[in-house]
């Protein structure tokens, strides 16, 4: 009997399938690995960039201005390096994608397609070798069972012939049977016979030539993998190492930023930033009050900050309520806000030329919203409002020859058509021309508005010789100016700025002063105030605290006298007694006007 197949060739194939197996989830793992590496870089580039975008100066904010700064320039750059090395980050997560993941994807596909025709191809040997191993058998048991079929037979036929009682043609029978069945062993051991000369020659091309064959492939697909692996490995590094260069360029361009900042550049670009141009105050003269002195008043800072509620005589023997100075920044702050030198807010009204008739279109003037400014930029201090000048004048100038440019363009095409009319017709570029030519005109015309107030502050800028002189120099007594000047708005005296009390003369040289300084222009006069009616009456429902001048303080559920409403800038004009009244914000009280003063 033949010893059945050997099992070692198929335990191989299994192991071998497994092993295989094995080294595709290898590379799909590590195809996963290298896809979320770039899903990070992705992210990373992502969040770097909201970074980079979210510090970002905006538009017309002060972040913006602060880019005259060369530390401010410095972090602009570093921003903008960084949003560069955010882009580097993005490079490799495109080349790990381009170059390794995509590759291993198609790879793989490859890489199963044939270990599938390997495996595929070994099954089917092992099949066919199977296959002739049955037949094998199948011809051996045959072979076998001829065999002893035909001894039988020839056992049956000696017996028959050794008996005598057996007729001769029943011998002749088992003779003839006999003979038979060995015939038929004949053909079973030639058929055996042949069928094991073949699946020996089988078997030996299956063990020696179709499985080392695919064990051959299957080993140089194995190595293919390993070697691509590797491949793909060394790839991810220099992935990495191609944008080194450009990320130090990066890295350099931050530290160069870093070096560029210059802190005396920024400090002087401070100075040029709030200078004003205002003059430093001169020193205080002494004011001798004693025996026999003529009293020569000067109007300090103190005296203008410190004179709310003080009442001086006039020589005709009337009391003049404590005049009212509209030197105020913004009066719609809140009520409760720290006293402010008069004579700064006088800086900053001289240093400009507003063209109002009487205080209370002033007051309205000086009531300007944070931010807004009229078009000579006058609420602005003399320096600052030189350079808001001069930036306004180039800007028109450059507009000016955009225009210019765009004239001479259109002036050319225009010759072109009338020398070629079949290119167009010149008739067409003339309204064109006309719309320019007026908007040069318009646009000269604002150059010269400008230059006009560029020229009017550049003359009232004090020069480096000049000596100091004191900003309340102009209220001193001027012996030269002694007319007295016109009363042009002594009815719009509404301004919670500040009161100011003085005597007659005093006054009077004040106003002169004030009256032939040319920054004025006759706008402010001066008139004998009397005493404003009272049109209703009002009950504080808050308490005030009046610190700034020209204010009153009240308490929760004063009453007091109304002698003008508010115009409009939530300010009520109340009075307490004959000789202390002042502005309250409307929201504090609750006011009741009389009849006869709604009706007019």
């Amino acid at each position: 009997m033949l010893p059945q197949l050997p099992q070692l060739r198929r335990d191989q194939f299994d192991n071998l399938e497994k092993h295989t197996q094995s080294g595709i989830e290898f590379v799909e793992r590590y195809t996963k690995f290298v896809k979320e590496r770039s899903e990070i870089e992705v992210n990373y580039a992502k969040q770097i960039r909201n970074l980079s975008k979210k510090y970002q100066p905006k538009k017309n904010s002060r972040e913006e201005e602060d880019n005259k700064y060369t530390s401010c320039r410095a972090f602009q750059s570093t921003l903008n390096e960084l949003n560069d090395y955010a882009g580097q980050h993005e490079v490799i997560a495109e080349n790990l994608t381009s170059q390794i993941i995509t590759e291993l994807l198609r790879y793989l596909t490859e890489l199963k397609a044939e270990r599938k025709s390997h495996f595929h191809d070994g099954r089917k040997a092992q099949q066919h070798i199977e296959c002739s191993w049955k037949q094998l058998e199948t011809s051996k048991r045959r072979f076998e069972r001829d065999c002893k079929e035909a001894d039988r037979a020839q056992q049956y036929f000696e017996r028959m012939d050794a008996d005598i009682n057996v007729t001769k043609a029943d011998v002749e029978k088992a003779r003839q049977q006999a003979q038979m069945r060995h015939q038929m062993a004949a053909d079973s051991k030639s058929e055996y016979s042949n069928f094991l000369t073949k699946f020996n020659q089988e078997q030996n091309e299956h063990y020696y030539t179709l499985i080392p064959n695919i064990f051959q492939k299957l080993q140089e697909m194995e190595e293919r993998r390993i070697e691509r692996v590797g491949v793909s490995m060394k790839t991810y590094a220099e992935v990495d190492r191609e944008v080194l260069p450009i990320v130090g360029k990066c890295l350099d361009g931050m530290t160069k930023a870093a070096e560029s900042i210059e802190p005396k550049t920024d400090s002087k670009q401070v100075v040029e930033s709030y200078k004003t141009g205002f003059e430093p105050p001169g020193d205080v003269e002494f004011e001798d009050y004693g025996p026999g002195q003529s009293m020569k008043r000067t109007v300090s800072e103190t005296s203008l900050s410190n004179s709310r509620g003080e009442a001086k005589e006039r020589p005709s023997g009337g009391k003049s309520k404590g005049k009212l100075w509209p030197f105020i920044k913004n009066k719609n702050k809140s009520p409760k806000q720290n006293k402010e030198p008069l004579s700064n807010r006088f800086n900053e009204f001289m240093a400009s030329k507003p063209k109002m008739t009487c205080l209370r279109s002033l007051r309205r003037g000086l009531s300007l919203k944070l931010g807004s400014g009229p078009e000579d930029f006058s609420h602005l201090p003399p320096e600052q409002r030189r350079k808001k000048l001069q930036a306004k004048i180039d800007d028109l100038n450059k507009d000016i020859q955009k225009e210019m440019d765009q004239e001479d363009a259109l002036t050319k095409m225009k010759g072109v058509y009338e020398k070629n009319p079949q290119m167009g017709d010149p008739a067409s570029v003339d309204p064109r021309l006309v719309e320019i030519a007026m908007n040069i005109e318009k646009l000269q015309s604002e150059v010269q508005k400008f230059e006009g107030w560029l020229a009017e502050v550049e003359g009232r800028l004090p020069s480096k010789s000049d000596p100091p002189r004191r900003q309340s120099g102009l209220y001193e007594t001027q012996n030269s100016n002694s007319s007295t000047v016109a009363n042009n708005c002594a009815q719009d005296r509404e301004s919670p700025d500040g009161s100011y009390t003085e005597e007659h003369s005093s006054e009077t040289q004040v106003k002169v002063a004030i009256a032939n300084t040319p920054e004025f222009d006759d706008e402010f006069d001066d008139g004998d105030e009397e005493t404003l009616p009272t049109i209703g009456t009002c009950k504080a429902i808050y308490q005030f605290e009046g610190h700034n001048e020209g204010t009153i303080s009240v308490t929760e559920g004063e009453l007091l006298y109304v002698i003008e409403e508010d115009k409009g800038d939530g300010w009520t004009r109340v009075r307490r007694n004959e000789e202390e009244e002042g502005y309250v914000p409307t929201s504090y009280v609750e006011v009741f006007l009389e009849t006869n003063a709604k009706d007019s």
